[in-house]
């Protein structure tokens, strides 16, 4: 069982608690909150309340988060694209198509299937059975870097320094559109979507910050090549903005347009290409770059061709 220590911020108070905790992890619904409230296994400044009860600013928040044991992950020999890797941490580029961790429908096959592999018992256990050395994650249909950890201690730093807003992290987009501006920023917040619950999108009620700098890097027929730098990552964080600002993402299944001319099949052009962060042993800044995959490079190719 995880235990997940929380405090509550000054925006946020007055909130019901199991609307609070429900927004820290999308994984975390209402209903399966209002079932840990019950079973005791979320306490406010270390006593047990009721699902309506009113978060105050600075009280903290307690969430043992049950282990999924009835999944059990097992190592698979798996191919890994290692860019990196010591005894606390690992970068991998992930290609598009794989899940970074089992869940519902993906048991197998997925980053951690391969990581338990490759790093036996060396991965931080703070995510818990299903998520091992997990920091942060890229969406399925994404391509590109992610950190993992190897300890807890370097788990514990790598996730203080998403939170300080220090890590760099980069991607690499193709957007539908020409984007008549060089740079922009969509400061918007983002949470589920009211009417269609498997979706994120703009919600300024129960929305989390959410901020993505953009430039455009090249203009191409009827799209805009682009570079996304993260300051907060939420889920689908670059999707959902993009669509926001009516510039969605080629290839984007849930948040593209119905009907395109353009073809790139299984996901969107989406690719996590540059990320940087502070090693949590030595202290000494390092920086990651990986050039996008062939598919989206072939339709890069095949957009100029179109100029």
């Amino acid at each position: 069982m995880a235990v997940v220590t929380l405090q509550v911020e000054e925006d946020r108070s007055g909130e019901r608690l199991d609307k609070w905790v429900s927004t820290y992890d999308p994984d975390w619904s209402r209903v399966r909150v209002q079932e840990w409230i019950s079973e005791g296994l979320i306490t406010v400044d270390g006593k047990p309340k009721k699902s309506n009860y009113k978060v105050r600013t600075g009280e903290t928040v307690e969430i043992s988060v049950p282990s999924v044991e009835e999944l059990q992950v097992e190592a698979e020999n798996i191919p890994l694209d290692i860019v990196y890797e010591d005894e606390d941490v690992i970068v991998v580029n992930k290609p598009r198509g794989m899940v970074v961790h089992p869940g519902a429908g993906n048991h197998t096959g997925t980053l951690v299937n391969a990581l338990l592999y490759h790093c036996k018992d060396s991965l931080s256990g703070i995510g818990g059975v299903a998520r091992p050395g997990v920091v942060h994650r890229i969406d399925k249909d994404t391509s590109g870097l992610l950190m993992l950890a190897k300890n807890d201690h370097a788990h514990h730093s790598l996730v203080d320094q998403l939170k300080a807003k220090t890590v760099e992290r980069v991607y690499a987009a193709i957007v539908h559109g020409l984007i008549p501006h060089e740079h922009g920023t969509v400061d918007a917040p983002i949470g589920r979507d009211p009417i269609h619950r498997q979706r994120m999108a703009i919600n300024h009620n129960n929305g989390k910050d959410a901020v993505t700098h953009f430039r455009v890097k090249e203009h191409l027929k009827d799209t805009s090549l682009i570079e996304c730098r993260l300051e907060t990552g939420r889920t689908h964080q670059i999707r959902v903005h993009m669509k926001y600002i009516n510039f969605p993402l080629v290839g984007d299944p849930v948040y593209g347009p119905s009907k395109s001319p353009i073809r790139f099949e299984g996901g969107q052009a989406l690719h996590a290409q540059v990320l940087g962060f502070e090693h949590p042993r030595t202290g000494e800044f390092m920086r990651f770059e990986i050039e996008p995959p062939e598919d989206f490079q072939a339709l890069l190719r095949k957009l100029r061709n179109q100029m």
